[in-house]
């Protein structure tokens, strides 16, 4: 059975509105600039999928999360691969990664803000 469901997207330039029809395990998305998704879930892991259609480019993104740890891989539109490890304990997430243009990255986050 699929079932209706509506995201916002935040872009740089301004918000995009997406229409997303499926499932909670199978979800395809496209928004109001004619980009395209798709979300896979699987247990703990999640697989995306997008298409930009005014670039014509693509980048994908797999979350796997096991216990208190998220570990996220994805590659951009421009090609380079990115990865961050996202571990909550308590009240704190502490993240620590590469961007896709293979800069280090952390930050550690509580309901204060993140530093």
């Amino acid at each position: 059975m699929f079932r209706p469901l509506i995201v916002t997207l935040l872009l740089a330039a301004s918000p995009a509105f997406a229409q997303c029809i499926g499932t909670g395990g199978f979800s395809t998305c496209t928004d109001n600039n004619g980009n395209s998704y798709t979300i896979n879930r699987f247990g703990g892991s999640t697989y995306m999928n997008g298409y930009n259609a005014n670039t014509g480019s693509s980048w994908s993104q797999d979350s796997h999360t096991m216990g208190n740890t998220t570990i996220t891989n994805g590659t951009s539109a421009h090609g380079g691969n990115w990865s961050s490890t996202e571990t909550q304990i308590g009240n704190t997430r502490i993240i620590n990664g590469t961007d896709s243009r293979g800069r280090p990255f952390s930050a550690t986050c509580n309901q204060f803000g993140c530093n």
